[in-house]
Formats: structure tokens, sequence, C-alpha cells
């Protein structure tokens, strides 16, 4: 993170961008803190990459006008809000700026690594309170996937990594399994 950073001080989405720009450490907005993020280990980003591509291929077979992306692709939530999802898909084009993504994604997968609680607790309320339809919380340590589709359901289904999991924003015609991911 750039020095200068101003500790305990909180961030609008526009300062956020001149504090970090030419930084080459990744960071999040989150509550208008500026939040540094660790490097993914090799399996994170198997799981990351592999659901990605299983994703694209689906949207590309089936003439969707959704786009999967991968982190490090900003998602500008809200003006305190700018969080690099690992794995999203978005279904508004027009929600497309030149550099990140505005508004909620429709999906969103964390692969779970150092920070447990971000992806258990913090990002879970953000993406809720945000609008994204749907967020799977992947959680390589204990094979497990917490399954959100909030539009039905604020309490999640629970998968394990050989479990096919449906995805629900496609009304459950594709599936992933995390145990062929990795």
């Amino acid at each position: 993170m750039p020095n200068t950073a101003r500790k305990e001080e909180f961030y609008t989405a526009e300062e956020y961008y001149v504090v970090t720009s030419g930084s080459e450490q990744l960071t999040e907005l989150i509550g208008g803190r500026i939040v540094a993020l660790a490097s993914p280990t090799i399996q994170h980003n198997r799981i990351a990459q592999n659901l990605l591509v299983e994703m694209k291929l689906f949207i590309r077979k089936n003439k969707g006008k959704c786009e999967a992306f991968t982190a490090p692709t900003d998602v500008k939530l809200n003006e305190e809000n700018i969080i690099i999802p690992d794995v999203f898909v978005a279904c508004n084009p027009e929600n497309f700026s030149k550099q990140h993504y505005i508004g909620a994604p429709d999906f969103v997968a964390e692969v779970v690594s150092t920070n447990r609680s971000d992806d258990f607790y913090r990002k879970l309320v953000l993406y809720q309170e945000n609008g994204v339809r749907e967020y799977w919380i992947i959680d390589p340590k204990n094979e497990k996937v917490l399954v959100y589709f909030f539009e039905d359901n604020p309490f999640p289904e629970i998968y394990d990594f050989h479990t096919p999991i449906p995805v629900r924003i496609w009304e459950n015609r594709f599936s992933a399994t995390i145990a062929e991911m990795y």
C-alpha cells in the first residue's frame, strides 16, 4: 500500500483510486477503509481460474449476455466499497466502465484463504446488502461450499467438493464440481 494512505481514515471510491494508483499491492475499499489483500495460494488460484473457465464456456455455448471475470478485476459496489472478487459473473453490460464493474454482480465466488472472517462475514453482509444475487464461499480447508441465493433464502445451502453445485442465476442449467477444479 502506498505511504500516502491515511490510517484509520475513511476514503471515497474516488480518493481510493488516487491513493492506490501506481501501487503493486492489491487492495480493496471496504466500508471506506483500505484493506490489503494477501497473495492467493496455488490451490486458491486453481479453483478460481477453473471455475472461471467453466463459466465462460457455459456462457459462450449458450450465447449468454453475462460475462465472467476473475481477480484482480475491481467491482465498485458503491462509493465506500470496491472489492476484488475471486470470480464474478455480471449480466448487465451497461455497468462496465473501462476500469471496473459498477454495481452488484449477479454471482460472486470467494475462495477462502488466510482471512476467513472476510469471506464468511464481512463480504457476505456486503454482497447481500448491495444486491448480489448468488454468493458462493468455497472453503478448501473443510472441502465445503456455502451457497447463498439471496432472492430465495438468507441461509446457505451447503455442498461438499464432490457434489455438483447448480448455479441458480442460470436456473440450474450449469453446475460445478469443485473437486474437479484443483
